[in-house]
């Protein structure tokens, strides 16, 4: 039992408060419960990447991988001490592939906008595999 909980029952015994006053407290003391859960469950701590083998699929491996939001925040942190000219090799090298961004312009805080989008974002790969990323 909780120590608010507890203190409101021996009000209610010592004769402080009335039985209504201790039930309007409880009541408030359980929404307020509610509503803490409540944000922490909105806020997501893991980007879940999970690759599932398809039905004919001969690979029978599977991927389940759980990464900490923290890490994903550090490391965009850390890529700040990346020195210049690394970031431009690697942009260059993600232009080559096809990949139009520049990741020395994504700062943390912007992982909350992108972690917000993916919510639950599966791909098949040809068929085979089925890749899912989510939070939670």
């Amino acid at each position: 039992m909780n120590e608010e909980r507890k203190r409101i029952l021996e009000m209610l015994s010592e004769g402080k408060i009335s039985t209504e006053e201790a039930e309007r407290l409880l009541s408030a003391l359980s929404q307020r419960s509610e509503i803490n859960q409540g944000m922490v469950k909105n806020e997501p701590r893991y980007l879940r990447v999970m690759v599932e083998p398809g039905v004919g699929s001969k690979n029978k491996d599977r991927v389940n991988v759980k990464i900490p939001i923290k890490l994903i925040r550090a490391g965009l942190r850390l890529a700040s001490f990346i020195p210049k000219d690394a970031q431009d090799k690697v942009n260059e090298a993600l232009h080559e592939k096809g990949i139009e961004k520049d990741f020395t312009k994504i700062k943390p805080e912007d992982i909350d906008e992108i972690l917000t989008q993916i919510n639950d974002f599966t791909v098949d790969v040809e068929g085979k595999e089925t890749v899912k990323v989510f939070c939670e």
